[in-house]
């Protein structure tokens, strides 16, 4: 990091983007004096020394940055390519080439400024995140004892305050509505595309989108802590982090490889020079021909060049790597442990069946309505009468509980309005503590809750009671003094998971395994539904993480995904740990190598397949530059390439692992 005048931090990226409209035009202005002096050069009238200023003003201009590249270089006792290539553009002139080292300069200068323009994509598609965060918001805040909005700078407002999101607006802080509903564009932190409906409790973060409605919103945490300025903060160090092969290439290529290209430039010079007698421009001619396609440009860029868009376009997807390294990791994954709650099943009870009982022939007409969609039934009921009796039994349920404030009862209000059920308008709502509760419907006392509120529960539902309890579910009976029917509530299954367990092995995964804290027979019916390889029922924390290193012992590299929260000590142990629901969850952030922003879980298949599609891309870069690279200096050794054709080639290679691992800014899956 360099500081500018106004002493803020300034990274390379930056500094780079700053300077690029200047090295664009001195790249012009080089070429531009290239040509006129090749043109005067062949002018046989032309005086001697118009070709050379020309030429000169094209190592200037080509040379501008490369002279501040390498003096830096210098100070540190360090040798780069940027001195390589200036000696050799010198060298060129001494033996009367001018012509040459201009050409030199003109590729050298055009390959800066299309890596610094190509690798700036990367940091641009980062830093734009920043720019999404409104700088000012509307907050209702007591002036001369009146409540008034305000505008205030977003980094005055304080934890508790409450800001007012018009229709359209960004909203500029994290918080959790406290009035209002919509539907808000979060795509900038989970990469869902779809609004997330938003409604009183809900959370939503700072530089999402407002859709139509109007929100205050309660601010949670400050401006400089807000999910946003995390992840952006995140991606910032993970650029920093560099790749096992990364690291391994900067210490190679940085500390040892630039000295022994100058050893074997001067043996090249030296050896015909003095001891075969060569002309002394010749040898000298053929020897910085050398070190030009000797230097590692493309080698040193290819891995950043591709790590840096991998993580760029995953920021830009809802998926976070905490470092190029974790991308290496992901790409070696042969295992992959799921925990159960929150992250193969959404953690949220909801309503897996509703089974009738022979006192359902009472239910009131009145709860005989027709649903907007249909009811899915278990796959032991039959259509027709009994479907019906279902709708009533959670009509009435729903209608009971509107009122409720209890979580069984909001999970069966969801459950009825995501099946199309509205409440019908009940009298009396009481809460019966530690029972269940219940309402008046014209004149009918109903209730809802355990059997005991009830009046001959006999042995056929009591055995319809076990069988679901034995599933790990919680059953609730609704009826008026009679049990009408039941309503079974669990944690429910994510619509997705089936889908994503046959991917990851489509996907090259040898095996998926689910660790989970409930009993075996629960997690035997889950991991039978959903196709996973192995099971692991009833652990504790530190027994998930004893079963993670079990698997890292058999399989080789494992991946674990959980929710964050009650997950870190297994998601730590992994190889690779994947938090599922990050955005807003300090433990996710902290534990975590690999972060999913949303809740959907269909995302995990394509970031190992972007992992995988990453380190191909890694190796047909390395794999290039090394080739064109020892090409190149074998016919130069051989005094088979000019100059110019070295330079081509070097430089050319250089913009190719560039543009190559720019492909990655595309996301596949």
């Amino acid at each position: 990091m360099i500081k500018d005048n106004q002493n803020k931090n300034i990274t390379p990226e930056e500094k780079g983007l700053a300077a690029l409209p200047w090295m664009i035009r001195l790249t012009v202005l080089c070429l531009v004096t290239l040509i006129a002096g090749w043109i005067v050069e062949g002018i046989e009238t032309a005086g001697t020394l118009a070709p050379w200023i020309l030429y000169g003003i094209a190592y200037f201009a080509g040379g501008y940055y490369s002279v501040q590249a390498a003096y830096d270089s210098l100070k540190q006792r360090l040798f780069d390519v940027n001195f390589l290539m200036i000696i050799a553009a010198i060298g060129a002139a001494l033996v009367g080439q001018p012509k040459e080292g201009a050409i030199l300069m003109f590729l050298f200068s055009l390959s800066n400024t299309l890596e610094t323009y190509a690798m700036g994509r990367t940091f641009t598609s980062v830093r734009a995140l920043l720019d999404m965060t409104p700088k000012i918001a509307r907050v209702k805040r007591n002036q001369n004892g009146e409540s008034k909005i305000v505008e205030v700078p977003v980094d005055d407002v304080q934890r508790g305050e409450i800001i007012a999101v018009r229709p359209g607006e960004q909203i500029p802080n994290d918080g959790v509505v406290i009035r209002g509903e919509s539907a808000v564009n979060e795509a900038s932190i989970t990469g869902e595309s779809m609004p997330a409906e938003k409604r009183r409790g809900s959370k939503v973060f700072a530089g999402t989108i407002n859709g139509n409605g109007m929100l205050d919103v309660s601010v949670t945490v400050e401006a400089e802590d807000s999910t946003l300025a995390r992840i952006v903060k995140m991606v910032e160090e993970a650029r920093e982090k560099k790749a096992k092969s990364q690291d391994f290439t900067d210490r190679v290529l940085g500390q040892y490889y630039a000295m022994s290209v100058v050893g074997i430039t001067l043996l090249v010079f030296a050896v015909p020079f003095i001891f075969m007698g060569w002309h002394f421009s010749d040898a000298f001619y053929r020897a910085i021909t050398l070190m030009v396609v000797a230097s590692p440009c493309a080698l040193v860029i290819s891995i950043p060049a591709a790590l840096l868009s991998a993580l760029a376009s995953s920021a830009r997807n809802g998926v976070l790597y905490k470092g190029g390294a974790h991308i290496e990791q992901a790409s070696t994954i042969r295992a992959v442990a799921f925990d159960k709650t929150g992250t193969l099943t959404t953690g949220r009870p909801g309503v897996v069946a509703v089974v009738p009982f022979e006192n359902g022939n009472n239910i009131p007409a009145e709860f005989y309505i027709e649903p907007k969609n249909d009811l899915p039934l278990p796959p032991d009921d039959q259509l027709g009468q009994l479907k019906k009796v279902q709708i009533a039994i959670l009509t009435a349920a729903v209608s009971i509980e509107y009122s409720s404030e209890h979580p069984l009862a909001k999970a069966i209000v969801r459950g009825g309005e995501e099946r199309g059920i509205t409440a019908l308008e009940t009298e009396s709502f009481e809460a019966a503590t530690g029972l269940g509760a219940r309402a008046v419907f014209n004149g009918t006392r109903l209730q809802i809750g355990r059997k005991s509120l009830f009046k001959n529960v006999n042995g056929t539902i009591n055995s319809e009671i076990d069988k679901h309890e034995r599933q790990g579910r919680t059953v609730v009976l609704v009826g008026d003094d009679q049990p009408w029917g039941l309503i079974a509530i669990a944690d429910t299954v994510r619509d997705e998971a089936k889908m994503v367990v046959h991917q990851l092995k489509n996907a090259g995964v040898e095996r998926v395994v689910l660790l989970t804290g409930d009993n075996k027979q629960v997690a035997k019916k889950l991991g039978t539904d959903l196709g996973v390889d192995e099971i692991f029922p009833e652990l504790l924390p530190q027994e998930k993480v004893d079963t993670i290193e079990k698997l890292k012992q058999k399989y080789g590299s494992v991946a674990m995904v959980g929710d964050g929260v009650n997950d870190a000590p297994a998601l730590a142990s992994a190889d690779l740990g994947i938090a599922m629901g990050a955005a807003g969850t300090d433990v996710a952030l902290e534990s975590a190598d690999v972060l999913l922003m949303s809740d959907d879980l269909s995302r995990l298949p394509g970031v190992l397949r972007e992992a995988r599609r990453t380190r191909r891309v890694v190796r047909q870069n390395l794999t290039f530059a090394f080739v064109v690279m020892i090409t190149l200096m074998i016919l130069a050794l051989f005094g088979e390439i000019t100059l110019p054709v070295g330079v081509i080639g070097h430089e050319g290679s250089t913009l190719m692992v560039v543009a190559n691992g720019l492909r990655l800014l595309v996301r596949r899956g």
